[in-house]
């Protein structure tokens, strides 16, 4: 009786939407007309049929793209946040406030204030480098230069990352400290030596559960591509930015191919998979 209340939620908002879309990624539908059983057509279409779905496999370029410099990215800022914070005896608090809000910021704000920045003409990013002499960058509108900086904004929402790095480091016994300064190891050979080993398990953590999210990315990448119209988003020029999870809602929303977006879910589904029991046998076989 006490679970009750978790079970019917997981129930209803949990297992039975994903038993649906398991159903539906089998079907075409449009959500105007009932569902037509094809099989295993829409993931034949998506993976070998490029003149159907377009773009799809550009979309997994472009996420896998993100994924290999947003996480790195956001792991050494988040590091780099918590060790200064860490060495930090007074207004530690109100750091580590200030760095983690952008984290609880509305993803809608968060991309309106990201596209003033690199606002070609008038943003705050091109007027910053041009102190130093260097040009202004179409930094949204040149297929090159947005995956780094969307990934730049993955780094400056490193907030949870910092917080749990900030928790290993509390973590570490001073002890172990103590005995690296009285064998004469330096900062540089305390932080390579005794930090980063000691907060190995963290880091394990951090990037499983940051490539499970970039792989997710969505919201902030529809607010920015969409230029104030909902329907009107295609992920920036030549589909630089045109994210996975993107391009799921324009199958669903754009293309009128529910069940092709279904089955796109489980595709990313098998692929979060993949990738983490990959993670976790590097892992083992590391610490073998």
């Amino acid at each position: 009786m006490l679970i009750t209340p978790a079970l019917v939620y997981f129930v209803v908002f949990l297992l039975y939407p994903a038993g649906a879309a398991l159903y539906y990624s089998f079907t075409d539908w449009n959500l105007r007309s009932p569902a037509e059983w094809v099989g295993l057509q829409n993931y034949s279409d998506l993976l070998f049929e490029d003149v159907k779905f377009p773009h799809f496999w550009k979309s997994v370029q472009v996420t896998i793209q993100y994924t290999l410099i947003a996480v790195p990215l956001t792991l050494i800022t988040a590091l780099g946040q918590a060790l200064l914070i860490n060495a930090i005896r007074r207004g530690s608090n109100l750091f580590r406030l200030l760095l983690f809000l952008p984290v609880v910021t509305a993803e809608a704000a968060v991309g309106a204030i990201w596209r003033w920045l690199y606002d070609p003409q008038y943003g705050l990013i091109n007027a910053i480098i041009g102190l130093f002499g260097i040009p202004k960058q179409n930094w949204l509108n040149t297929p090159e230069l947005v995956i780094p900086a969307l990934a730049f904004i993955a780094a400056w929402q490193c907030g949870i990352s910092m917080i749990i790095y900030l928790a290993g480091l509390k973590g570490i016994p001073d002890s172990i400290r103590e005995a690296s300064i009285i064998d004469g190891a330096g900062p540089v050979q305390r932080f390579w030596k005794v930090v980063v080993p000691m907060l190995r398990p963290t880091t394990f953590y951090l990037v499983v559960t940051g490539v499970i999210a970039a792989l997710q990315v969505f919201g902030l990448v529809y607010v920015i591509f969409s230029g104030g119209g909902g329907r009107s988003v295609t992920g920036g020029p030549e589909q630089s930015g045109l994210m996975y999870v993107l391009h799921l809602y324009l199958f669903a929303f754009r293309y009128d191919a529910m069940g092709a977006a279904c089955a796109m879910s489980f595709l990313l589904f098998l692929l979060i998979m993949i990738v983490t029991a990959l993670q976790f046998k590097f892992i083992k076989q590391e610490a073998a």
